[in-house]
């Protein structure tokens, strides 16, 4: 896992959403900065994709920003492809960049290695938070709330330190190409 205080690393990856490129380097400005490493097809993203939009476009009008990105092989797994992110993007409503990381190196740069995994950076680009969004499972007895982001992202806004008890991900396999 990456390790808290990490940096967050630059990149440049097609939105499906605006059908834009989006751009996060050192001078990107926000609040804090969440990059949600999903997918379409992953039964625990299924799970979740309709809570999201009601907790990250708040964050985003609160100035936070927020980038879902998925990273799987879309020729292996063809409702992965950009053209079915958009879809989702729609059907969801994402007022937040859904971005396609085609090459899988910025998966690779965050350590990313299931769907979903939610990485939190404060304001200086400083991870504070790796783990999942909360205990609820496919099928599972748990309401889905958010909890455990939702948590970290109040601690970071409120200038906390981060919480040192953070449950990983678990979810789907990112899809590497090989």
């Amino acid at each position: 896992m990456l390790k808290l205080g990490t940096k967050a690393s630059p990149f440049k990856l097609f939105d499906t959403n605006s059908g834009r490129m989006v751009n996060f380097s050192s001078s990107t400005i926000g609040k804090g900065f969440l990059f949600a490493f999903i997918c379409n097809h992953c039964p625990f993203v299924i799970h979740l994709k309709k809570h999201f939009p009601r907790v990250f476009n708040k964050w985003l009008e609160q100035g936070l920003k927020v980038y879902a990105i998925s990273s799987n092989d879309p020729i292996k797994y063809p409702a992965d492809s950009p053209k079915q992110m958009t879809k989702d993007t729609k059907q969801f409503n994402f007022n937040f960049p859904y971005l396609f990381d085609e090459s899988q190196q910025v998966a690779k740069n965050y350590k990313a290695t299931c769907t979903p995994d939610f990485f939190l950076f404060n304001e200086q680009k400083e991870l504070v938070y790796r783990g999942q969004y909360d205990s609820s499972r496919p099928g599972g007895q748990i309401e889905v709330s958010g909890k455990d982001l939702i948590n970290a992202v109040d601690r970071m806004i409120a200038g906390e330190k981060p919480s040192v008890n953070q449950t990983p991900s678990l979810g789907c396999n990112i899809k590497w190409k090989k």
